[in-house]
């Protein structure tokens, strides 16, 4: 095997390994917010990453940059907010400068579901992470997590 083949080989095992890493944690994140809060996982981050625009910020996000935070599709951005308007955690309103935009914001409800749903993940994300440590290939993913500087609650 020539030095490129085996960087090329090294690199799709560490992205495989991400991504089994990744698969574990969601999969049990899935499985927590949906026994305990009726959330999925894609649920929980949209109105986390809302609740954080207007708490830290004081900016709003357009459906084009929410799509980017949240790592879906613009379409699947956009069916996931009609979801959660429907329910009455959240609504959406025109941008007072440009008609164009429209912007979403979480409802008190939604907060409140936001925040009783909050620990329940953060919770089974750190049993995930303990899990993942225990087993050789995904312990070397889970230090350099750990590792990560700690951001201030602003720069989320």
């Amino acid at each position: 095997m020539e030095i490129a083949d085996e960087l090329a080989e090294t690199r799709a095992q560490g992205w495989r390994t991400l991504a089994a890493l990744h698969a574990r944690i969601e999969d049990a994140l899935e499985r927590a917010l949906q026994r305990a809060h009726d959330l999925s996982v894609s649920e929980y981050s949209l109105l986390d990453v809302l609740s954080r625009q207007d708490e830290f910020s004081g900016c709003y996000l357009r459906m084009t940059q929410l799509s980017r935070a949240v790592v879906l599709s613009q379409s699947a951005t956009t069916r996931l907010v009609t979801r959660l308007e429907r329910r009455g955690m959240l609504q959406r309103y025109l941008c007072p400068d440009d008609r164009r935009g429209i912007y979403t914001e979480v409802t008190p409800e939604g907060r409140a579901v936001l925040e009783q749903a909050r620990s329940t993940h953060d919770d089974s994300l750190a049993e995930a992470l303990r899990a993942a440590a225990e087993l050789p290939e995904l312990a070397p993913l889970v230090d350099a997590l750990a590792a990560l500087p700690t951001l201030p609650a602003r720069a989320l």
